[in-house]
């Protein structure tokens, strides 16, 4: 995860509002045969952005325009995208049909807000969308009966950064948002993800779930355990966000595999893994190597180290790694409110260092 630059950060806009931006510009166009330099949108809070337009033709009783997405300071794989939609009249009676265009991805597989088949394009997106053209149609007098087609040039691509096709989104991006509005660093899309990744696996029958903090765990918990690409769940730093979705969405067994400065925190009982939100408790972890046999020296040296992995070199020999796994397993399981789950500590290398077995 990219760290948190200093000073006041510039907030930014969701895809689901370029979206609602570049459709209702193109509304216009097709109801005037003239699109907006400038287009303004209503937000659900109530707040009016207005977004410069690209990409604009009218032509053959469809109207196109595209809006370049701006994710602030936020280090969203989609800023720079540019989301473009293209509107045409629909049947009368029809209301607004969505559909998706290329770099924009297909739902194939259950257990997301939409059903398979559908295009990416989330229900607030869609929402969102709809109440703005809404707005203009009655302020033009016009009827809402449309074919709104969105599509991200470029968005198979980047949608390889991203979860989708893990999560049976194939072909492109999704179009998303809640609010309209992205908050640098807020880190909602990364749980979002986790969260949909987690409800695909129940919906495809999946017992078996881990989350992981990295590649490296990530591979060698889904070597151990043979698991599928979609039991595995993306978890990187937020452990609380996994295991609290999972207490209200339970999955028969859960594997939480990670590195060894990761899982210390975690059984120190922080649910937030990220270096810039936890840190290492060195006074506790001596107390640790201490309940597994190691001498006032080695104590006193784990009081002064400068990270986990130094304390990891230093107790080389003691059952520091299992003593860590079980007490990251109690922290997970009092927030998972009881159930299956097991820890898996790894170098960075990805060679198991502990394990303990579901109980």
């Amino acid at each position: 995860m990219t760290r948190k630059p200093d000073g006041p950060l510039r907030k930014g806009w969701t895809t689901g509002a370029c979206a609602a931006a570049a459709a209702k510009a193109a509304f216009e166009g097709l109801l005037t045969g003239q699109i907006p330099d400038r287009v303004t949108i209503r937000l659900p809070k109530g707040q009016l952005p207005e977004f410069p337009t690209v990409a604009a033709d009218v032509a053959g009783g469809t109207a196109q325009c595209g809006v370049v997405k701006d994710a602030g300071d936020d280090p969203d794989v989609t800023h720079g995208a540019t989301i473009i939609a293209a509107v045409e009249p629909g049947p009368a009676g029809s209301g607004i049909t969505f559909r998706g265009g290329p770099g924009v991805g297909k739902i194939t597989k259950p257990g997301l807000p939409l059903p398979p088949g559908e295009p990416a394009i989330n229900p607030m997106p869609r929402q969102i969308i709809h109440d703005n053209l809404a707005d203009l149609a009655d302020r033009r007098d016009a009827p809402l009966d449309l074919i709104v087609t969105i599509s991200v040039p470029g968005g198979e691509e980047i949608a390889k950064k991203t979860w989708n096709p893990r999560l049976g989104i194939l072909g492109g991006i999704s179009i998303l948002g809640t609010t309209g509005i992205v908050v640098p660093f807020s880190c909602s899309a990364w749980i979002h993800s986790i969260h949909r990744g987690i409800d695909v696996a129940r919906a495809t029958g999946l017992t078996h779930v881990a989350g992981a903090t990295g590649n490296a765990s990530e591979a060698a918990v889904q070597k151990k355990f043979d698991l599928p690409d979609q039991a595995l769940i993306d978890m990187g730093d937020f452990a609380g966000g996994m295991l609290k979705y999972l207490r209200a969405h339970p999955v028969p067994r859960v594997t939480i595999a990670g590195g060894f400065a990761k899982l210390v925190k975690l059984g120190q009982g922080k649910l937030d893994l990220h270096s810039s939100r936890s840190q290492v408790d060195f006074a506790d972890l001596a107390k640790l190597v201490a309940a597994a046999g190691g001498g006032a020296a080695l104590v006193g040296k784990v009081r002064k180290a400068n990270t986990a992995a130094e304390v990891l070199t230093l107790a080389e020999g003691l059952p520091l790694a299992e003593l860590v796994a079980h007490r990251a397993r109690s922290v997970a399981l009092a927030t998972l409110g009881g159930g299956a789950i097991d820890i898996l500590v790894v170098d960075r290398n990805g060679v198991e260092l502990a394990f303990t077995a579901r109980e």
